[in-house]
């Protein structure tokens, strides 16, 4: 039996401070295992751009290990690590770093060989060469993978709340599947899809942002 929707906002009525207490763990998760998959994505990519054989090697490894699914991970870090916020970070940074690294690697790869050449002849640098060509050409590429991974960690921490912890919106979910509670269930539900929804809106602003040459680009093919 489905609830109806009157059903779904007396529970959010009901349980909306210990939803929001719930949430508040999520968010943090999510948001220290973003940033840390950033973090080791950006320099994972730069390193295996500027190394040919170390991208040889490690390239590999990074697509075999995205062969795990996330299910069979969690519960392993949980045994290892307990049951408090670490093993949902690592988790989250396990899922993250993978898409910001191959899309990174792809904008560092797709730039103009001539375009570089042209850097060279000037006498820039591999650092000047970087921050002022396959950087800027890469945060296209950077943004696509961001906002898939936004809503992969929110996926993810509440995955592995859902196997292990004593907090978080998996965690609640646990509970009130347990009690049978299914207003509760989709309230919850609804909220999780929101934040994801609501991190990918986020990640589109700061790509405007961080891309203010897109608005030129857009106005002048629409006026052509």
């Amino acid at each position: 039996m489905l609830p109806s929707p009157a059903d779904v906002i007396e529970a959010y009525k009901k349980d909306w401070q210990l939803m929001l207490s719930h949430t508040r763990v999520t968010l943090t998760e999510t948001f220290i295992g973003l940033s840390g998959g950033i973090i080791i994505g950006f320099l994972t990519a730069v390193i295996m751009d500027r190394f040919a054989f170390i991208r040889k090697m490690i390239y590999p490894l990074i697509v075999i290990s995205q062969t795990i699914p996330t299910i069979a991970i969690a519960p392993l870090l949980v045994i290892w690590l307990g049951y408090q916020m670490l093993p949902k970070i690592i988790l989250i940074i396990l899922v993250v770093f993978f898409p910001i690294t191959i899309s990174l690697l792809e904008g560092f790869s797709s730039v103009d060989n001539d375009t570089i050449r042209l850097m060279r002849s000037m006498g820039a640098n591999r650092l000047q060469i970087f921050r002022y060509v396959k950087l800027p050409n890469s945060l296209g590429h950077f943004f696509a993978s961001l906002k898939i991974s936004v809503s992969y960690a929110v996926v993810s921490a509440v995955v592995s709340e859902w196997i292990g912890g004593t907090d978080g919106l998996g965690c609640y979910m646990t509970r009130v599947r347990k009690s049978f509670s299914s207003d509760k269930m989709f309230a919850v539900i609804i909220l999780i899809s929101v934040i994801s929804l609501l991190l990918i809106w986020l990640t589109s602003i700061l790509q405007r942002a961080c891309m203010p040459w897109e608005k030129t680009k857009i106005k002048r093919s629409r006026s052509t």
